[in-house]
């Protein structure tokens, strides 16, 4: 029996059918377009490890144009090391990604996330889709298949049966002013009849079904305040064959078979940030029922609630950043489990920039963790209260502290030194009532330093480092220290680099030698022609124990890379068989020029014109037309009259890139005179775009924070500061770019100068004559055209200024003068 597509997956892709016809624009580009990259790795391996020696991975990417306005993308991959056992997951895939404007389309073996509680990240192989339109309704939905069915095996222990599992989904949202909501749902159900053979009872498989719905928004509070909050809730049923009804009542039931195996759970979370000083405060909390999980992801915490709070600040004009996190976590929700385990987690991270040169980083952190393991017998024999009061509870407290510190010595175009030092400390006891249990007290120290010493203008780096552990356990204790050299070297204007290194490690327990290894590594990758990538890397490893005989690993990696862009298939046409002259003499005029003799020798002329240096700069794509052209007036044998107006036709074709060179120049004037008012007017605007946008950069409460300071709860603010961030950056260039870019366009618009163009503008004109000569041809909309030459100069003058200009230095005209 088939299955049907739920009626929404129906709706979405008669939908994109529809808004993704725009048929005019084909025709106006090159037919198709393919670019991507191909990539391979053969590993050889020598040693006593349990793996394959030899293994291989192909992956790939190609991504076809259509017409200049569809794009598919297509990636796979592959390794011989898959097939060996009977599972219902898949490393081989195949997928494919075509979008157009707003719709992004996934086709193949592919994943998506909906949300953390419904759909994870779970591959699946189907159809999946991603409606963007500009406004506040988003929309995402998916369908296919999450595992596939896998027979039972008597003869393979390590077979895994399993049902064919198809699974749909469909997320969407709406933005409204001040805040937005969300509504996800995800259903996966197994096939019953996908497997055949009997699978034995003791491995527990039944057919399941699974069902979620969460509910999402986002509000700001306060005017500065960002709450998040998303509710989900998921039915499972266990066995869908089993009968009875479910004990619960909940709301999804409805979306699947339940009886007696159905379970409910629910997940909540919430947090929220608000903007203090130069820095921000939060909180957020988060419940997931014990049991819970989705069928659309493969690993799920659950049985758990957390509280955090967080705070960060920036002092001292920004050279000081202090970070401060801390939580509680506890399990048992529904107290069923026979230990109990709660952990208290704080932790406090220090950033100071010294100078351009120096910089120092510092942590803290402290986990507390209490198990308390409930014995029933116990509990039943105990005498009074004060019986075991303390023998079952658990103790467990892990202190970390980090230090690092980075100084430059050198940096100059010849030569760039630096040297770096870390050092980490990890404390860990664990008591049992009061007291420290045996082996229950450890330490772990471990201090490394480098040293870079390089000359950019040799391309050649060297750099020493060396790393050193003590650890203590009860009262034994291990040391682990050796040094690593590497050096690096660039050849042949960097086509080719090369890498070798060494290190050597040994190790101590309670004061006696251990084990010594030494490693050896050598690397060289080489470019051609900025598309074909070859590396070789080789890895010897040496180890001598005292409790082992002495041991020898080889590992050589040879891998090869093709990237491709802008390959266009071509196509050999049939030569065609020459037709006889009858030797019938005629004569035509066209423009200057007289046409005597022969069909023959005319088409002859015609020919030797075509390929005459005058209209050797003639773009490809109309010569290919011309060729076209000449074939048909070849192949005009009898009718003298049809012969001549095809020649002329040819002719016409042949002269009209000429005839469009003379009016190039005047269609650049015009849209550069209407450019340089444009550009008047909008100078303003730019000013005081940009001026706004860096006073909100200024005051935001992250400014100047590093990613690594920011806490979970200070996410989506960080993302909202990283967007003002990149907007100042784009908008402080933008306007950089039009001051530079002002006085060259007002030359050309109020002094003319247009018959002999600067060496960029004329740069300009060679790169877009054939791209405007093809609009011309095509739909000669002089308006049109006018449009894209504006858009098209002011990105190529932006490009430009940015090798011409410092976006750091300009003077605002507008701001200061209010």
């Amino acid at each position: 029996m088939r299955k049907k597509l739920p009626p929404i997956f129906l709706f979405l892709l008669v939908s994109i059918y529809s808004i993704g016809q725009d048929l005019g624009q084909i025709g106006k580009a090159k037919l198709i377009k393919v670019n991507g990259g191909i990539s391979s790795n053969a590993i050889y391996y020598d040693g006593i490890a349990n793996r394959d020696p030899f293994t291989y991975f192909l992956s790939g990417n190609v991504n076809v144009n259509i017409s200049g306005i569809y794009n598919i993308p297509l990636s796979f991959t592959y390794s011989n090391q898959e097939f060996q056992t009977n599972r219902p997951f898949s490393f081989n895939r195949l997928s494919l990604y075509p979008s157009y404007k707003w719709i992004a389309t996934h086709i193949g073996d592919v994943s998506m996330s909906f949300s953390p509680y419904t759909l994870s990240g779970h591959q699946f192989t189907g159809f999946g889709v991603d409606l963007t339109p500009k406004g506040p309704f988003k929309i995402s939905a998916m369908y296919g298949r999450l595992l596939k069915e896998a027979e039972y095996n008597e003869e393979d222990p390590q077979s895994q049966p399993a049902y064919k599992r198809m699974g749909y989904g469909l997320k969407a949202s709406y933005e409204f002013s001040s805040f937005d909501v969300g509504l996800t749902l995800f259903k996966a159900t197994d096939q019953e009849n996908s497997i055949t053979n009997p699978v034995p009872v003791e491995l527990g498989l039944t057919p399941k079904e699974n069902a979620v719905v969460s509910f999402e928004g986002n509000v700001s509070l306060f005017d500065k305040a960002q709450l998040h909050l998303e509710v989900a809730s998921s039915a499972v049923t266990e066995d869908i064959n089993a009968v009875g009804e479910t004990a619960a009542s909940n709301p999804t039931n409805a979306l699947i078979q339940s009886n007696v195996t159905t379970q409910n759970y629910l997940a909540y979370n919430a947090n929220v940030t608000y903007p203090v000083a130069n820095g921000t405060v939060g909180a957020g909390y988060e419940r997931i029922d014990p049991n819970y999980r989705t069928f659309g992801a493969y690993f799920f915490n659950n049985d758990m609630e957390n509280i955090t709070i967080n705070a960060s600040q920036n002092l001292f004009e920004s050279k000081v950043n202090v970070a401060i996190n801390a939580g509680l976590q506890r399990d048992d929700l529904d107290n069923a489990k026979s230990t109990q385990l709660k952990r208290i987690v704080s932790a406090v991270n220090v950033g100071y920039n010294a100078t351009e040169k120096l910089n120092y980083t510092g942590g803290y952190s402290n986990f507390q963790s209490f198990t308390n393991i409930k014995n029933q017998f116990d509990f039943i024999n105990e005498v009074s209260q004060a019986d075991n009061l303390d023998t079952l509870d658990f103790q467990q407290i892990s202190q970390n502290a980090n230090f690092g510190a980075n100084y430059q010595l050198v940096d100059t175009k010849t030569k760039k030194q630096n040297i770096n030092l870390n050092l980490s400390l990890q404390n860990a006891i664990s008591r049992q009532g009061g007291n420290i249990t045996e082996n229950g007290n450890s330490n772990f120290y471990n201090a490394s330093t480098a040293y870079t010493l390089g000359y950019p203008e040799r391309n050649l780096q060297i750099s020493a480092a060396a790393n050193a552990s003590y650890n203590t356990i009860g009262f034994e204790n291990s040391l682990t220290i050796g040094p690593t050299i590497a050096v690096n070297k660039q050849f042949f204007d960097k086509k080719l680099r090369t890498t070798a290194s060494t290190s050597y490690n040994q190790s101590q327990n309670n004061g006696a030698k251990h084990s010594e290894v030494v490693n050896i590594r050598l690397n060289g990758g080489y470019v051609y022609k900025k598309k074909h990538n070859i590396n070789l890397s080789v890895l010897t490893q040496l180890r001598n124990s005292i409790v082992s005989d002495a041991a020898t690993d080889f590992t050589a990696t040879l891998s090869y890379s093709y990237t491709f862009d802008n390959f266009k298939p071509k196509i050999k046409f049939p030569k065609r068989e020459e037709r006889p002259d009858n030797g019938e003499r005629i004569s035509f005029k066209y423009r200057d020029s007289v046409f005597e003799g022969t069909k023959t020798q005319i088409t002859q002329q015609l020919k030797n014109l075509l390929y005459h240096k005058h209209f050797s700069t003639i773009p490809s794509s109309k010569k290919d037309e011309l060729v076209i052209l000449h074939k048909i007036v070849e192949e005009e044998r009898k009718d003298t009259n049809s012969y001549k107006e095809k020649a002329i036709i040819f002719l016409d074709q042949l002269y009209s890139y000429e005839d469009f060179l003379s009016s190039y120049t005047d269609l650049v004037k015009t849209t550069i005179t209407n450019l340089w008012d444009d550009m008047q007017r909008i100078d303003y605007a730019l000013e005081k775009g940009f001026v706004a946008t860096k006073v909100q950069v200024d005051e935001h409460p992250l400014h100047q924070k590093k990613r690594s300071e920011i806490s979970a709860a200070q996410q989506s603010a960080y993302q909202d500061y990283q967007k003002l961030v990149t907007q100042i950056k784009d908008r402080q260039q933008k306007l950089v770019s039009h001051r530079w870019l002002l006085p060259i366009i007002g030359g050309y618009a109020k002094f003319g100068g247009m018959d002999k163009p600067g060496k960029i503008l004329q740069e300009f004109m060679n790169l877009e004559k054939n791209k405007v000569y093809r609009m011309q041809s095509n739909a000669p909309d002089t308006k049109k055209i006018q449009v894209y030459l504006e858009s098209q100069l002011i990105d190529f003058y932006y490009k430009k200024s940015l090798k011409e200009t410092d976006p750091d230095k300009f003077e605002l005209k507008y701001t200061l003068k209010n």
